[in-house]
């Protein structure tokens, strides 16, 4: 604490701008401001070094409880190009796919767009008639059995859902013996 006292002090001469037309003392002090800004700051106010060391202890506190918890469950984004009418029945296996895995979707209409269509043609290196064709994450899986394939080799979560997998609830916490 006594610490914190000199070096808010410190700060409060060096931004002071008593004395900044004496040559002798401002090119020191803007060096030493410099100088102080290099190094991270180590010189200010009060308030400043309190809210640093609040941080410095919270971030403590995160590292200790272990971090599991703290991972944000990020999904990755899954697009579906279809045709208003073409291949709905293989549309509706994709969905019905999607679904069973709990994999959250968005459906891509391409019908009357034609850059679409053929951004999707290209990428996925498919026909037309092949829609409808999975996206993840902006890489394409294919049409239905592509689909299937990439789950049944076990790619389709970690490709969604990261190389953790999916997400599992909290474990609930222990009952408090007694």
């Amino acid at each position: 604490m006594k610490l914190d006292l000199l070096a808010d002090g410190l700060h409060r001469v060096l931004a002071s701008t008593k004395l900044e037309d004496v040559t002798m003392v401002r090119v020191p002090r803007d060096m030493v401001r410099r100088l102080n800004r290099l190094v991270g700051s180590p010189l200010a106010p009060q308030s400043e070094l309190e809210t640093r060391r609040a941080a410095a202890q919270k971030l403590q506190e995160l590292r200790n409880k272990g971090g599991e918890e703290m991972v944000a469950n990020v999904v990755a984004p899954v697009l579906v190009y279809m045709e208003k009418d073409r291949n709905a029945r293989e549309l509706g296996r994709v969905e019905d796919l999607l679904k069973a895995k709990d994999i959250p979707y968005t459906l891509a209409d391409v019908t009357g767009d034609p850059a679409t269509l053929a951004f999707v043609t290209t990428t996925a290196k498919c026909e037309k008639d092949q829609l409808p064709i999975v996206f993840v994450a902006g890489e394409p899986i294919g049409p239905y059995n592509d689909l299937v394939a990439t789950d049944v080799a076990g790619k389709l979560e970690k490709m969604v859902f990261g190389a953790a997998g999916r997400p599992r609830p909290a474990a609930p916490p222990k009952p408090a013996a007694h």
